[in-house]
Parts: structure tokens; C-alpha cells; sequence
């Protein structure tokens, strides 16, 4: 395909050439990022963004499963900053790649950026866009 050819197919709202569809959704609370972090890694917190799991390892290679069917891979474990992960619905062909970062901001305040790649396609990246935004919402309530 030349630029021409390239140019006159219309792009996708969050299509990327060599991840799929991908989501970001962020938002800063007033919380710092160690209570913020200690609760999402809690049963309570994981159960917002994972479901309801065993005993969860969170290292770097620990796999999990939810009894909601998601399932996955802890690849980066950085304590009060980052998680990245692989991250997969039981419907799913493929799994996603998903970050959650906590930024600090000014005044005790934290960024928390959840970041996912490799969607199927744009209804999937809608779910998620949504899936994200209420657990960012029910994280404030808890947290904040």
C-alpha cells in the first residue's frame, strides 16, 4: 500500500498500527499514591479491577485467574508506581496489555492512569473505556 492509499482509509479512534485498539483513561485524586496503591493491590481493590480471586502474588511472572474469568500475568511490579500485566475477559481470543500507574502530582495529589493495548476492536475499546472510568470513580470513593 502506498501513502496515498494509506491516507484515504479513515483512522479509528484509538487504532494503532502495531497494538490493536488501545484505551487510556486517567484521572488525579487527592489522595497520595501509598494508600492509592495499597488498596487496589488489597482483595478489595483487585476485586474492582480483577474480580474475585485467590490468594493474589503480586510479582512479576505470578499468573491469576478471577472467578469472573479474567485472567492474566503480572509482568512489572513496581510498588506505589506501576503495574503492567497481560490481561484477558474468558471471551477474549487474545489477551490485552495492561498498565495502572500512579503519578505523583503537586499538593498529595496522584495521577492514576490506566493504560490497555491489543484490543480487538473499537466495541471493545468502548467496554473498557467504560470499564476504567467506574473503576477510577469507585477507586475515588474508596481512597478519597
Amino acid at each position: 500500500m502506498n501513502k496515498k492509499q494509506s491516507a484515504a482509509i479513515p483512522k479509528v479512534v484509538g487504532q494503532t498500527a502495531a497494538a490493536g485498539f488501545q484505551i487510556g483513561v486517567r484521572r488525579t485524586l487527592p489522595a497520595e499514591a501509598e494508600p492509592i496503591w495499597l488498596f487496589l493491590t488489597s482483595p478489595e481493590g483487585t476485586k474492582l479491577w480483577l474480580g474475585d480471586l485467590p490468594p493474589l502474588s503480586l510479582a512479576a511472572e505470578a499468573a491469576f485467574e478471577s472467578q469472573q474469568g479474567i485472567s492474566g500475568q503480572f509482568k512489572i511490579v513496581k510498588p506505589y508506581q506501576q503495574l503492567r500485566l497481560r490481561w484477558k475477559k474468558s471471551d477474549w481470543e487474545k489477551f490485552s496489555t495492561l498498565q495502572i500507574r500512579l503519578i505523583s502530582a503537586k499538593n498529595g495529589k496522584t495521577t492514576v492512569s490506566f493504560h490497555q493495548e491489543n484490543l480487538a476492536d473499537a466495541d471493545m475499546r468502548e467496554q473498557m473505556k467504560e470499564h476504567w472510568e467506574s473503576v477510577i470513580e469507585q477507586l475515588k470513593t474508596h481512597v478519597c
